[in-house]
């Protein structure tokens, strides 16, 4: 690794973190963060750590490793976005260090060192660590517990067995179990294309399952203790729900073929993932695509790999999500690690001159739209501060400009260049566009206006279960009242509703007696179309909700 390029990659690198870091305490704008906030802190109002509330009605929806997480951070940190983020991008950076570790056993140093920003700069990552789910501590467990199972497979070794145990565990903790097949899978196709599949009977991977079934007892226990033990509660919509059959079947099978308990109304399309990859893992889609198929080619003319586990887990992993009728753009991102891992050798690599010149086109395609979109963006959103975009433009503007002047080689020029319009991007997002969207967020509004101390004796209501920002920005519990129930429901002290614009329509249309408390601007969509973005036409996208009591 030349002296040049190692600054080149510690810069890099050091702004990766800075960006990937810098939506930490941006404002919830999508609503599932705001329900897995809500939720680990229900652990805290109800003092329970096994149990799973939201809106004070028992969920089963998730497993419970990420809210145990969140929960703990709470405790040391208090309640707020940012402590709800923390602990995923401490996972997300154990991911980078697996991601080092396991690139650099199978190849080289630097291929580790190009692995790590392929994964830091991927756009759908930096989306992530800012509108955060679970995916970021599922990457660290999966590559993770591949990881370690790589190094079990080649020395027995009880760190190595507890290590790969407690990761598989807590995966299958915060995914379900499905998140065991691409880890099995991964040693599987080890283990068949270096032709030593007996090995799979060894007496370590009994141990390996055993002692990762021990692990996940606690999430075993938390099921049963909240539902089996309590068939008189209802649960969609029905008695008799057992916790444990759900997670070890309909969370994963129903789901699978969506015909579960919580279903998408679109069905999945077997080329979902190939698209999406397209924008998530940009700017790396094109070179991955490319890796795989030499990867495939190769496996055909018997050509040896450095090591399958890459290849055999992110393919699987990849097939799963494809197969599977619900489908949504943020699962992709766990597989990412060995998507990163794949496409850094192509990155580094000689190769043959077509692979040479599709290499430089297809970073170059972004290193250009991605500075020239996010200036389009700019244009349109006419922010009210534009001295973060201008100092966006100047930080990024001057690292590329060193990098033409300092880097020859063209494909490490193209691929420093190609990091540094993915940070661009991702630090805009992070600092502009999503603190131009929050004061759009009605619910947000909502809770800060109700937790002044005139209405400290309030009791608080929501009409529909999807107001998740409102429950978790509101600093008291939030109880739900199905609103065909409105009419006839009755309150101890003085309620106040939480309700959205259909929700309010709904009331008038049955003649419902209520008063409007206040009404609050609310941007009611989760995807930002092109009419929010244009500040000309954002009025037309808009509309209110509505704090109303009776």
């Amino acid at each position: 690794m030349k002296d040049t390029n190692k600054i080149f990659y510690l810069v890099l690198f050091v702004l990766a973190l800075i960006v990937n870091f810098s939506g930490l305490n941006v404002r919830f704008f999508t609503d599932d963060p705001g329900l897995y906030a809500s939720v680990a802190k229900n652990l805290i109002y109800k003092k329970d750590f096994f149990q799973l509330f939201t809106y004070n009605l028992d969920w089963l929806d998730k497993p419970h490793f990420p809210f145990w997480v969140v929960l703990l951070s709470f405790k040391l940190f208090g309640i707020s976005a940012w402590a709800y983020r923390l602990p995923a991008l401490l996972f997300f950076l154990a991911s980078l260090l697996y991601t080092f570790l396991f690139t650099k056993k199978y190849y080289n140093r630097e291929i580790a060192v190009i692995a790590v920003l392929i994964l830091m700069t991927a756009q759908h990552i930096l989306l992530s660590n800012t509108d955060v789910r679970a995916e970021p501590y599922l990457m660290a467990l999966l590559v993770g517990s591949i990881y370690h199972i790589s190094r079990l497979r080649e020395r027995f070794s009880f760190t190595q067995l507890f290590l790969a145990a407690i990761l598989t565990a807590c995966a299958v903790m915060t995914k379900g179990i499905f998140i065991i097949i691409p880890i099995y899978g991964s040693l599987l196709g080890e283990l068949i294309f270096r032709k030593k599949i007996s090995h799979i009977f060894q007496l370590r991977w009994l141990l390996l399952l055993l002692l990762t079934f021990i692990f996940t007892l606690p999430e075993f226990y938390a099921l049963y203790h909240q539902f089996d033990l309590h068939p008189e509660k209802t649960v969609f919509g029905r008695q008799h729900v057992s916790g444990i059959k759900w997670f070890l079947w309909d969370s994963q099978f129903g789901r699978f073929v969506n015909n579960g308990p919580i279903s998408r109304k679109a069905s999945g399309s077997i080329f979902f993932f190939l698209h999406t990859l397209l924008w998530a893992f940009a700017p790396w889609c094109l070179l991955f695509y490319h890796a795989v198929y030499n990867d495939i080619k190769g496996l055909f003319n018997r050509q040896k790999r450095t090591e399958y586990y890459s290849l055999c887990g992110g393919l699987i992993l990849l097939l799963l999500f494809s197969l599977s009728r619900f489908q949504l753009p943020f699962y992709t991102n766990a597989a990412f690690p060995l998507f990163a891992v794949m496409t850094a050798p192509v990155c580094y690599q000689q190769i043959n001159k077509f692979g040479t010149q599709f290499r430089l086109i297809a970073q170059w395609l972004f290193v250009i739209m991605l500075p020239v979109g996010i200036i389009i963006i700019n244009f349109f959103l006419k922010p009210a501060n534009s001295i973060v975009f201008i100092v966006d433009c100047a930080l990024f503007g001057v690292v590329i400009l060193v990098i033409l002047l300092k880097i020859k080689a063209a494909h490490t020029r193209a691929f420093f260049l190609n990091c540094a319009a993915a940070l661009f991007a991702g630090f805009y997002l992070d600092t502009v566009l999503y603190n131009e969207i929050t004061p759009y967020v009605g619910q947000i509004a909502a809770a800060e206006y109700i937790n002044q101390k005139p209405f400290d004796k309030f009791h608080l209501y929501t009409l529909t279960a999807g107001n998740n920002i409102y429950q978790f920005y509101c600093k008291r519990s939030v109880n739900m009242v199905p609103i065909e129930n409105f009419n006839s429901f009755k309150s101890n002290g003085v309620p106040v509703f939480y309700a959205n614009q259909q929700s309010l329509d709904y009331l008038k249309q049955s003649h419902a007696n209520f008063r409007v408390i206040k009404a609050f601007i609310n941007y009611p969509q989760e995807n930002i179309l092109p009419a929010f973005i244009n500040k000309a036409t954002r009025y037309r996208v808009l509309d209110h909700v509505y704090l109303i009591t009776k």
